[in-house]
């Protein structure tokens, strides 16, 4: 009798730790987040800051979801304001939110490429505010909470103290980065620096009129043949389904306006499952986030090509669609790992001389996030 409750006791003791086994593994995995917040200066004198931020938006993206936390790739999600721009209303300080903190690219990448600018009052210390106090921030600690800020003039104008706007972001665990298009010592004078130092953040300088050097490869080509195949993939479901689908292809052409290299950075971004997901409108990734998708999802609601169909046929649609994408977004995934051994080569090159790259709005970004992910824990 007591060797059998010996055995039950060591059967309890075993799945007991199997559980809290599982249960600090499904700690250990869940996905950190990093809250990007970038206030563009929208003023007469910025046309070329958003023409760097276009051209260089996928490329930040890229580099984000490149980091780690304990292996497990960051959820990126990113707000858009704009401010400084005498279209906006003055009771509103000139400030524009574009949209809150949003996982979908596509909506930031069509936001991005409506920015117009128009003179105005450039208040750095409100839009700042406003940011803090508008969208839902995280309060985990782990997580990491970053602001940007694009402008030219003093960083003290406006109605509300930048300083005061510092303290709320240091209670928020936020880092609040500038970066100052112009001058470098110019900017120290008009507070940007300290506008930054004042919570842990970084301060930079570029020259926002630079046009961009991008790296010409030959594998862009070949990523960019892949896309009409993966965009293919996609079976848009919902009310907004037209929109969505055809706002995704509108941002393709917008990225290859730019220029091939802007093009294939975002086709790089599509051919990551853990960046660029459309579960709100596509019935392959809505699958994949939740099995039991098919289950609630209203025929309606539907595409053409799935109404009427049992539960079965309409799942192998999606496994078929699923597993076509798999393929295309590994092949674009091995062809950018050589683009990229390409490019550091061309780097390296260029670190021998004195052709090497400016800084810009992009790299300003990358190498603060980069910067404060490693000081936090990320890989």
């Amino acid at each position: 009798m007591q060797v059998k409750i010996s055995t039950m006791k060591h059967l309890l003791s075993l799945m007991l730790c199997f559980f809290i086994s599982v249960g600090l593994l499904s700690a250990q995995v869940a996905p950190r987040k990093i809250q990007l917040v970038i206030l563009f200066d929208t003023s007469n004198s910025m046309d070329g800051l958003i023409e760097q931020a276009k051209s260089k938006i996928w490329a930040i993206v890229n580099e984000t979801t490149g980091l780690r936390y304990q292996g497990v790739v960051p959820t990126l999600e990113i707000a858009v304001y704009d401010y400084g721009n005498s279209g906006v209303s003055e009771q509103s300080n000139y400030i524009r939110q574009q949209t809150p903190f949003t996982t979908n690219l596509d909506v930031i990448s069509e936001k991005l490429f409506a920015l117009r600018t128009n003179g105005g009052e450039e208040y750095c210390g409100a839009v700042i505010k406003k940011s803090l106090e508008d969208l839902t921030w995280s309060a985990d600690s782990k997580d990491l909470k970053m602001i940007y800020i694009a402008g030219n003039e003093p960083f003290t104008q406006g109605p509300i103290d930048y300083k005061e706007a510092c303290k709320l972001a240091v209670s928020k665990g936020v880092f609040i980065n500038t970066i100052y298009c112009g001058v470098y010592d110019q900017g120290v004078r008009e507070s940007w620096k300290d506008g930054a130092t004042c919570s842990k953040g970084d301060y930079f300088n570029i020259n926002s009129n630079e046009k961009i050097a991008y790296y010409s490869t030959p594998y862009d080509s070949l990523i960019q043949q892949k896309n009409t195949t993966l965009n293919g993939t996609y079976v848009a479901y919902g009310s907004a389904a037209v929109y969505n689908f055809t706002n995704q292809a509108a941002q393709d052409n917008n990225a290859k306006m730019q220029s091939a290299a802007v093009a294939t950075e975002r086709i790089i971004v599509k051919s990551k499952k853990s960046a660029y997901k459309n579960e709100a409108w596509d019935a392959v990734d809505a699958y994949n986030a939740d099995s039991t998708f098919l289950d609630k999802a209203k025929d309606e609601e539907l595409p053409q090509e799935m109404k009427g169909k049992t539960k079965e046929e309409k799942e192998k649609i999606i496994l078929e669609k699923n597993a076509e994408r798999d393929k295309v977004q590994q092949e674009i995934g091995e062809l950018a790992k050589k683009r990229e051994e390409y490019i550091n080569e061309l780097k390296k090159k260029e670190a021998s001389t004195a052709n090497q790259k400016k800084d810009d709005f992009g790299t300003a970004v990358s190498n603060g996030i980069h910067e404060k992910a490693k000081a936090i824990g990320f890989e």
